[in-house]
């Protein structure tokens, strides 16, 4: 007869701990970690990158960003 200690449903103890980590790690970790899914960039954000990079003037980038904020309001 063969007594299984320190097994459930099938696995180790330590196999379950290796899962558990294995999916927090997967899903709980920050987005800024390289090689993780990052948030998508806001039409403000890239507003701002634009501006940043010198492709157009303050008086442009004030204009977008009102129309934006202005958008932005009447969607909620």
């Amino acid at each position: 007869m063969m007594i299984y200690e320190n097994y459930y449903w099938g696995m180790n103890l330590i196999w379950w701990i290796i899962w558990v980590v294995l999916i927090v790690w997967i899903f709980v970790v920050p987005y800024d970690v390289p090689g993780q899914r990052r948030r998508k960039d806001t039409p403000l954000d890239i507003l701002q990158q634009r501006f940043a990079a010198g492709q157009f003037t303050t008086q442009e980038y004030k204009e977008k960003k009102a129309i934006l904020e202005n958008d932005l309001v009447k969607s909620k």
